[in-house]
């Protein structure tokens, strides 16, 4: 099964008055990933139609290193479901890395009039 990986860094403005991520900004990086990751597997044009709940662990403070880690875990005839994790590398030494929040995507594979189409069965 592969991986998309993409790296964000937490910058100011994208952070609340208590220093750490804003939750929106947080499931817009973990779309952008399971788009990603199934656009690699279709190769073709996909649309988010879904997200399953996404479970916030902890906070993602300020200036922290994100990691987003998007798997394509099933495949229907049209439509994909991405997992997608998304894991801070704190800069502090000393410190792993941990999940701050996880969650579920469906995206759905479609032509150029926005009709769905078949995508390829996961390998392996």
């Amino acid at each position: 099964m592969r991986e998309t990986r993409m790296v964000h860094t937490v910058f100011p403005g994208e952070t609340n008055h208590y220093g750490t991520l804003f939750g929106g900004t947080a499931l817009a990086w973990m779309d952008q990933a399971a788009f990603v990751a199934a656009t690699r597997h279709a190769r073709r044009k996909v649309v988010t139609v879904h997200s399953d709940a996404v479970d916030f662990k902890h906070p993602v403070p300020l200036g922290s290193i994100v990691e987003l880690v998007a798997r394509v875990v099933e495949v229907g005839r049209t439509s994909m479901r991405v997992a997608v994790e998304m894991w801070v590398e704190p800069l502090e030494p000393g410190r792993e890395a941990y999940l701050a929040a996880e969650g579920g995507f469906v995206l759905v594979a479609v032509d150029e009039e926005g009709r769905p189409v078949p995508v390829p069965p996961l390998e392996g």
